[in-house]
């Protein structure tokens, strides 16, 4: 009874949540597509009458050499770049108090993310924090901003997280072995590059796990109780846009049309969980990354086809029009032998793009204190068709247990 009375109430939080986002507007960044869309975005910057820029970025992009045609952009228009390039995956409290201090040493006016959703999240946190007195981990939960980051622009050179159209950033907290989310409608950065020529060299495994985490989002946000005719119209364009083209960039990486198709695809994603939400998939992968380290992607894409399985019973319907736009119906299915269509269909992607099903590093012992910490996250903020409770929660991630060490799993109960 406990358990009912609990979801009755975050149901209605979410709710409330849901109405925020039709009431209050939510900054669509203004977008430059195509390839040479990194370059317009440079000279657009340069015409706000920026002079001195903070690129955050990371030490590969540098030296695969994607970062220095903007650099060399920028400067040949008059702006000064400042590059930090120590973000690392799954950026932490010290690595943007680092891109904090550079910001303000070297007098910036604005932030320029280029890289994966790792990079852009920083940047957002590096905005926010350095127009902003309190520390970061102040911030995290919702609206926690007292006044607006620093102007902020976007090239993302994965196609996946949409963080540059969404108003969260997730940071790492190692010392509390958690991830946390800063949610904010001024995070959203003012503008974006969506361009498929700086994604061009991305290697298959990125692309896979990237490209798997663009579906995610489209799949929770349009299985999500707050979904809109408006995040249904994104996510359903990016499910068909991701199931045409991730196959054919994972066969031909250099494919800049498919690229471009998924730029625009992790955009649309992007703008659908943004008002939408997401849901159990990101709750645990989010906490299993933080203990194990489990790249974000690569956790979303094994945790997808699990958590569809779940929640089923009360998505159904919803999982069959997603079977409809993948392009698996043949005709007299009904909704669920649908639904279980496209459920098998993402277990067959991630097979063929070499995703595993299991969590090497996951352990027994640690499966009760991630269990609570993701049923904390999803349960308050995301608006899943279906709950766990503490039981529920544990028996779902002992399926993700390695071969031979989920013999205990039981049948599931929830709400």
């Amino acid at each position: 009874m406990l358990f009912q009375i609990q979801t009755l109430f975050f149901m209605c939080l979410q709710f409330l949540l849901k109405l925020g986002t039709l009431i209050i507007p939510i900054r669509v960044p203004e977008t430059f597509r195509g390839a040479g869309a990194a370059m317009e975005l440079c000279q657009a910057i340069a015409d706000t009458g920026a002079k001195r820029v903070l690129l955050v970025t990371d030490r590969v992009l540098v030296d695969l050499g994607l970062v220095q045609p903007v650099q060399d952009k920028l400067q040949a228009l008059g702006v000064t770049v400042e590059t930090y390039d120590g973000v690392q995956p799954d950026p932490t409290i010290a690595q943007i108090e680092t891109g904090v201090t550079r910001y303000k040493d070297s007098g910036c006016e604005a932030v320029l993310a280029m890289g994966g959703g790792s990079s852009i999240d920083a940047a957002k946190v590096i905005a926010a924090r350095v127009r902003n007195p309190h520390g970061v981990r102040w911030m995290a939960g919702l609206f926690r901003l007292l006044r607006s980051p620093a102007p902020l622009y976007a090239i993302p050179t994965t196609a996946g997280t949409g963080s540059e159209v969404t108003v969260a950033a997730v940071v790492s907290d190692p010392g509390a072995v958690r991830k946390f989310a800063i949610m904010d409608f001024r995070l959203v950065p003012q503008m974006a590059a969506l361009d498929g020529s700086v994604m061009t060299g991305v290697p298959p495994a990125i692309t896979a796990a990237t490209g798997m985490d663009a579906l995610t989002h489209a799949v929770e946000a349009y299985i999500s109780r707050n979904h809109t005719k408006e995040t249904d119209a994104a996510a359903l364009d990016a499910v068909s846009r991701i199931m045409t083209h991730l196959p054919r960039v994972m066969a031909d990486g250099s494919n800049l049309e498919s690229r471009s198709e998924m730029a625009i695809a992790s955009y649309q994603a992007g703008l659908a969980f943004t008002k939408a939400g997401v849901g159990y998939v990101h709750a645990f992968a989010h906490n299993l990354g933080a203990r194990y380290h489990v790249p974000h992607g690569k956790a979303n894409a094994m945790l997808l086809p699990y958590v569809l399985t779940y929640s089923k019973p009360r998505a159904f319907a919803r999982l069959a029009r997603l079977a409809e736009v993948a392009g698996l119906k043949q005709g007299g299915e009904t909704e669920m032998e649908l639904a279980d269509k496209f459920i098998a269909h993402i277990r067959a992607m991630n097979a063929e793009f070499g995703i595993p099903d299991k969590v090497e590093p996951l352990k027994p012992e640690d499966i009760p204190v991630i269990a609570a910490n993701a049923r904390s996250e999803a349960n308050w903020y995301y608006a899943v068709p279906r709950y766990m409770d503490r039981s529920t929660s544990e028996q779902f991630l002992m399926q993700l247990l390695p071969s031979g060490s989920n013999s205990g799993a039981g049948q599931q109960q929830a709400a």
